[in-house]
């Protein structure tokens, strides 16, 4: 009657008004009631709850906080105690965790983000043609050099994501192929002379500049007539490689059933001779 003595009765909210206007089920404020978790101001004398609509900000922190999956006895624990210090240290808590969500949130987002340009840059390529363009500079984390002595492709590969654990880097991130020179490329074309990873945290960078692209269709080391044709198209143009060369997968398992018709990109700086 303490509360209620200071207030008009129309300023008191039904259950069903008060659901209305927080948008929590007026069967959740029962619930809420008979777990003595939130529970209205007063009763009226024939029963029915009251609400006053200060009691919003209680009722949607503990909506909060129990869309963060803490439990509602944790949470009508800390009502029936709370204290500043208590609540400042549950939120705190809450804080860590929301961060470590939100990190990883944003991890998944680059690499997802990754691979949505890399598909549309794939469906929009002239794959038939090689094309002399502009290309703005990338981050990569570059791995060691690349053996394939031992006649297992997947030997260096398995060096790489090593590599990129060891870093304690997020392989989840594209990886291609990186010829150290054009001469590397055309001398073992498939075989790159290390491996690179688009992670946006990587230590090196694909540099900005003038490059010859090209595309083919094939796995993972196949590249078909593509070499060929990017060092004619650089004798006609009298034009002269100058850097490492980059072979990229725009469109892979992720996107493609068949392993014969993925979509590879090579990408070689070039300069006017």
């Amino acid at each position: 009657m303490g509360v209620f003595s200071v207030m008009k009765e129309h300023d008191l909210l039904t259950i069903k008004e008060f659901s209305a206007r927080t948008g929590i089920k007026d069967t959740t404020l029962r619930h809420y009631d008979d777990i003595k978790l939130f529970q209205p101001i007063m009763r009226g004398a024939n029963g029915y709850r009251y609400y006053s609509a200060q009691q919003t900000i209680a009722i949607n922190l503990i909506n909060v906080l129990s869309s963060l999956n803490i439990p509602l006895k944790t949470i009508s624990e800390m009502q029936k105690k709370r204290t500043p210090k208590l609540m400042l240290e549950l939120l705190h808590e809450q804080e860590l965790e929301l961060n470590r969500e939100l990190f990883r949130l944003q991890q998944a987002y680059a690499v997802i983000h990754t691979y949505t340009e890399m598909l549309q840059k794939g469906l929009l390529a002239d794959e038939s043609a090689i094309s002399y363009q502009h290309m703005g500079a990338v981050t990569i984390e570059l791995g060691p050099p690349t053996d394939f002595s031992s006649g297992y492709f997947y030997d260096s590969f398995f060096a790489f994501m090593k590599q990129m654990a060891d870093r304690k880097m997020d392989a989840a991130y594209p990886v291609g192929g990186y010829y150290e020179s054009m001469d590397a490329f055309l001398s073992a074309p498939g075989r790159p002379s290390r491996f690179f990873s688009l992670a946006p945290t990587g230590r090196d960078t694909k540099a900005a500049g003038e490059y010859l692209v090209g595309y083919t269709r094939g796995y993972y080391g196949s590249l078909s007539d593509l070499p060929k044709r990017l060092t004619g198209y650089a004798q006609e143009q009298k034009l002269v490689f100058a850097g490492p060369v980059y072979e990229m997968y725009l469109h892979d398992e992720i996107s493609v059933m068949d392993y014969n018709n993925y979509l590879i990109q090579v990408s070689a700086p070039v300069k006017q001779a």
